[in-house]
C-alpha cells in the first residue's frame, strides 16, 4: 500500500517549461500571415485610404512602462495610451481609376494613429509616435505631400489627440503643458491612511480595475492628463486655446464659433474610473474664452441598480450636426432608476447659440434615451433602448415643431435578428457632419439581413410616411456582401465589401442600375492553408426543442466514411435571450471568409480536429423568468445537443470532445466541466469563476449577490471545484483590466481544483490584458492549447461506446 501511495504522488505534474514556447509550424505559420490593410473611404466615393497594419507586437513593446490609474492605462514615455495599436503606412487609391500613390515626406518607420480626414476631405491628419512622445502630421491629397506640424508635444494619455476645425486648415490639438516639470515622485513614506467614507447612499458599482488608490496616484493622474489645447494650422503656426485643464472631451460646433469642452474636476474617486469623476460641460468661444458653464456634473459613484439605470443631470451633450451651433442633451425624468414606473423616462432638450435662452423641450422617451440621428430641420430620429426587455424603439420627430407628436417607425426586440431593419445610411452635409441620407421620404438603411439561411446583408429604402421597405440590393450566395457606402444621390451606385469562403474581403463598386460589379481592391488570401478547409452551418435541436446552430469545420480531404469520427474542439460563448424564438434564429453565414485570428479555435482544423465554432449556447428566460435561473441546466442541454449533432453526422467522436472559450466562454467551460461528464477536457481563457467577487452584477445579470446569494453560488464554478474531474487548462493575462475578470479569478480556481485532486494547468501571461497582444504570448498560448488538446482530447483514454455519459446532478 505504501508503494502505491508513492507512485500516485509521483504523478504530480512538473513545473512549467521555462521561456516562451512555439506551437507546431502549421499553427505558427497562420500567426505569421500578413495583415490586410484597414480602409477608409471619403464620403464622395472618390478616394480610398489604405492603412497598412503591422503584425503582432513583441513582448518588449507590450511590456513598455505603463501607469494604471483612473481606469486608464498610460505610457509615461510618450504621454499616450499604453496599449494603442498603430499603422505603419498610408496609401491613397483613386476609386474610379485605381491609381495609387504614397505621400511624400512621410516619417521614417512610422507608428501612425488617430487618422482623421478634414471635413472637406482634402487633407488627412494623423499622429506619429516616437520614442519620447507623439507628433502631429498632416497629409495633403492634392499635393500628395505629408508634413510634420509639431514635435512630440501631443498629449493623448486620456483625451483625444486632436479635432479638425471647420475651416479645414486648422486643428484643435491636445498638447502637453509647457514647463510642467518632472513626474511627481512617489513619497518614501505615505502621508497617511487612505480613507473612504459613505453616508448611507446606495453606491452599487461594477468591479472596475486600474483605479486610483492613493494621493500619489491622484498626482500622477493629474500630471499626465492635464492638457493645453492649441490651435495649429496646416503650416505649423500655433497658438494657445483656452486654459490648461484635465479635459475629458472637446468638440467644435459645426460652424466653428464655439467649442464644447468637458473638464474633469475634483474630488477624484477610488471607487469608479475617471469617466465618472466630476466634470463640467463648458462652452468656449472661438477665441478660447469661456462663454458659459452649461452644467456641473457631480461625482458619479451613486446610481440606481440595473443596466437601464443612469445618472442625474445633463448627459450626452452634443452639437446638432444639421445646425450651426445648437446643443442637445438628455435628462432622466425617472431619477435614473429603471424600477420607477413611468411613461416618460428621459427628456431631450436643445439650446441654440448664444445659449442665453431657456432650453427647449424637444422630445420625451418611454425607454432610455440612446441618441439622435439628425436629418434636416424637419426630420430627425430619436433612438431609445430598454435592456431588461431587449427593446429598440425609434421615433421620427420634427425638430422645428417640438410640440408635435413623434411617429414611432421602429419598435422591436434587439435580439430578433430576422426583423432587424438595420441602421440609417449617413451623408455629409455642408458643415462636413454626417446626417441621415433621405431622398424625398425615403430613408436609406443598411441591415445585417438575418434570415433562416443565415445573414444576407441588404441595402433598402424605408419610407418615413408609410413605413414600407424596398430592398435595393441583397447579398446572394455564394458570397457574403455588405453595402458600406452610397456614392450617388439615388443609390444607383454603391460600394460594398464582398467575400466568400475562400475569397478574402475586398471592396467593389456595384452599379445597381446596370447590374455591373467592379473590383476596387485585390487583397490576396493571407492564409491559403485555410482555403481547403471544409465549412458548413449545422442545425440541430436541444432537448427542450430550441433550434440551435454551429459552424462546423473539418480538415482538407476529410471523408467521414473513410476516415471515421474526429476529435472535436467546441468553442462557444453563452448569450442571454428573453425569447425562445429569437434564441433559435440562425446567426452568421456559411459564405464568410475564413481568416484565423489569434483568439480563434480554427487552428486545430489543421491539426486533424473537427472544430465547432460559434456554437450557439443560448440562455433563455421568457416573460418574468430570468435566463440565469436555469443557467447550468441550459448550458448542459446546449452542450449535449451540439455533441449529439456532430456525432450523428458521423464527424465527431463522442469520447474525444474538448470545450473552450474566452472570458464568459471560459466561465461556461468551467461550469460544463463541473456539471457534466460530456467533455474529455476544457480550455478556459481569461475567465471569472467566483461570482461573489462581482457582487453587484455580472455579464447581463442585474441582481446583486445580496438579492440572490443562491444564484451566485449556483452559477460559480469555484463553488463546485470538487466536481471538476476533467483536465482543465486555465490561461489568463497578468494585467487583465476587464471588469470582473481579475487575474486572481484563475489563480484561486486553479488552487481550488488542485486542492480537490483535479487535473489542471495554470498559465499566467506577463503584461497581457484581457486579450493577448504580444506575438510571444500568442504563440505560447497556442502551444499550451495544442499540447493540452493533443494529450487530453485527441489521445484521451476513450470510454466504451456503450457507456452513457450522464450530466452531473
Amino acid at each position: 500500500m505504501a508503494i502505491l501511495v508513492a507512485i500516485c504522488m509521483s504523478t504530480e505534474p512538473a513545473s512549467a517549461q521555462e521561456g516562451y514556447q512555439k506551437p507546431p509550424e502549421v499553427i505558427a505559420k497562420l500567426i505569421e500571415a500578413p495583415s490586410t490593410p484597414s480602409v477608409s473611404i471619403d464620403s464622395k466615393g472618390e478616394w480610398m485610404l489604405l492603412m497598412e497594419r503591422p503584425g503582432y507586437p513583441s513582448i518588449e513593446e507590450v511590456s513598455s512602462p505603463e501607469l494604471r490609474i483612473g481606469g486608464t492605462r498610460i505610457n509615461p514615455r510618450t504621454n499616450g495610451r499604453s496599449r494603442a495599436s498603430h499603422m505603419t503606412g498610408l496609401e491613397m487609391q483613386n476609386i474610379k481609376t485605381g491609381d495609387k500613390f504614397r505621400f511624400d515626406g512621410m516619417p521614417s518607420n512610422p507608428q501612425i494613429g488617430n487618422v482623421s480626414w478634414s471635413n472637406d476631405e482634402s487633407k488627412i491628419a494623423f499622429t506619429n509616435t516616437v520614442s519620447n512622445g507623439i507628433e502631429l502630421w498632416v497629409a495633403d491629397v492634392a499635393s500628395r505631400k505629408a508634413s510634420k506640424l509639431t514635435n512630440a508635444i501631443v498629449n493623448n494619455a486620456y483625451v483625444k489627440a486632436f479635432d479638425w476645425l471647420p475651416d479645414n486648415q486648422t486643428l484643435l490639438v491636445s498638447t502637453i503643458v509647457q514647463n510642467r516639470g518632472g513626474e511627481p515622485q512617489k513619497p518614501q513614506a505615505p502621508k497617511g491612511p487612505v480613507i473612504q467614507e459613505t453616508a448611507g447612499a446606495e453606491a452599487a458599482s461594477r468591479t472596475y480595475q486600474d483605479l486610483l488608490k492613493n494621493s500619489y496616484d491622484e498626482d500622477l493622474f493629474e500630471y499626465y492628463t492635464t492638457v493645453q489645447l492649441m490651435k495649429i494650422d496646416v503650416n505649423g503656426n500655433a497658438e494657445k486655446f483656452g486654459s490648461q485643464d484635465i479635459i475629458k472631451n472637446y468638440n467644435p460646433s459645426p460652424d466653428g464659433s464655439y467649442v464644447l469642452v468637458q473638464t474633469i474636476q475634483k474630488p477624484f474617486s477610488y471607487l469608479v474610473p475617471a469617466s465618472r469623476f466630476p466634470f463640467n460641460y463648458e462652452i468656449w468661444g472661438a477665441n478660447g474664452k469661456p462663454v458659459k458653464t452649461l452644467a456641473q456634473i457631480p461625482l458619479d459613484e451613486v446610481r440606481p441598480k440595473g443596466f437601464d439605470a443612469t445618472r442625474l443631470g445633463k448627459r450626452s451633450v452634443s452639437w446638432r450636426s444639421d445646425a450651426p451651433a445648437t446643443l442637445y442633451w438628455a435628462e432622466a425624468k425617472d431619477g435614473g432608476d429603471p424600477a420607477v414606473e413611468t411613461n416618460e423616462r428621459d427628456a431631450v432638450y436643445t439650446l441654440q447659440a448664444p445659449f442665453t435662452a431657456q432650453p427647449t423641450l424637444l422630445a420625451t422617451t418611454s425607454l432610455r434615451y440612446g441618441g439622435i440621428d439628425w436629418g434636416d430641420e424637419n426630420r430627425a430620429i430619436v433612438n431609445e433602448r430598454w435592456w431588461a426587455q431587449r427593446l429598440d424603439k425609434r421615433t421620427l420627430i420634427d425638430p422645428s415643431n417640438p410640440s408635435a407628436e413623434g411617429k414611432v417607425i421602429i419598435d422591436r426586440s434587439t435580439t430578433d435578428r430576422y426583423t432587424d431593419p438595420g441602421n440609417p445610411m449617413m451623408v455629409k452635409n455642408a458643415y462636413g457632419h454626417y446626417v441621415l441620407k433621405i431622398e424625398k421620404d425615403n430613408l436609406f438603411m443598411s441591415s445585417i439581413g438575418g434570415s433562416p439561411e443565415g445573414d444576407r446583408p441588404y441595402l433598402s429604402t424605408f419610407n418615413l410616411k408609410n413605413g414600407k421597405t424596398e430592398i435595393l440590393f441583397r447579398s446572394e450566395a455564394p458570397y457574403y456582401e455588405r453595402p458600406i457606402d452610397i456614392i450617388d444621390k439615388k443609390a444607383n451606385t454603391i460600394i460594398t465589401i464582398r467575400e466568400s469562403e475562400n475569397d478574402p474581403p475586398n471592396y467593389f463598386v456595384r452599379d445597381l442600375k446596370k447590374g455591373s460589379l467592379e473590383a476596387i481592391t485585390d487583397f490576396e488570401h493571407p492564409q491559403p492553408e485555410m482555403m481547403r478547409v471544409n465549412k458548413e452551418i449545422i442545425k440541430y435541436k436541444r432537448a427542450d426543442g430550441v433550434d440551435l446552430t454551429a459552424v462546423l469545420y473539418t480538415p482538407e480531404g476529410y471523408d467521414k466514411d473513410k476516415d471515421g469520427p474526429l476529435p472535436v474542439l467546441m468553442w462557444a460563448y453563452p448569450r442571454e435571450y428573453k425569447s425562445v424564438a429569437n434564441a433559435a434564429q440562425v446567426r452568421g453565414t456559411p459564405y464568410s471568409f475564413t481568416r484565423v485570428s489569434s483568439g480563434s479555435p480554427l487552428f486545430w482544423v489543421l491539426r486533424g480536429y473537427a472544430v465547432m465554432a460559434n456554437t450557439e449556447f443560448p440562455i433563455i428566460g421568457e416573460g418574468d423568468k430570468q435566463p440565469n435561473d436555469t443557467f447550468r441546466e441550459q448550458l448542459v442541454m446546449n452542450a449535449e445537443a451540439a455533441i449529439d449533432a456532430v456525432v450523428e453526422l458521423g464527424v465527431g467522436d463522442r469520447n474525444r470532445v474538448g470545450v473552450g472559450g474566452h472570458s464568459y466562454g471560459a466561465f461556461m467551460t468551467a461550469n460544463l466541466l463541473a456539471h457534466s461528464d460530456l467533455f474529455a477536457a476544457g480550455i478556459a481563457r481569461s475567465g471569472a469563476y467566483n461570482r461573489t467577487l462581482t457582487p453587484f452584477g455580472f455579464q447581463r445579470e442585474e441582481r446583486t449577490y445580496w438579492e440572490a446569494p443562491e444564484l451566485y453560488n449556483y452559477m460559480s464554478p469555484f463553488m463546485h471545484a470538487d466536481k471538476v474531474n476533467e483536465p482543465l487548462l486555465l490561461i489568463h493575462g497578468e494585467a487583465d483590466n476587464n471588469s470582473g475578470t481579475f487575474p486572481i479569478q484563475s489563480i484561486r480556481f486553479y488552487n481550488a481544483v488542485k486542492g480537490h485532486g483535479g487535473t489542471a494547468r495554470l498559465v499566467m501571461l506577463p503584461d497581457e490584458s484581457h486579450g493577448y497582444r504580444a506575438k510571444e504570448s500568442i504563440l505560447h498560448m497556442l502551444w499550451e492549447m495544442d499540447t493540452w488538446l493533443e494529450e487530453h482530447v485527441k489521445n484521451a483514454a476513450t470510454k466504451p461506446e456503450s457507456t452513457k455519459i450522464d450530466s452531473k446532478q
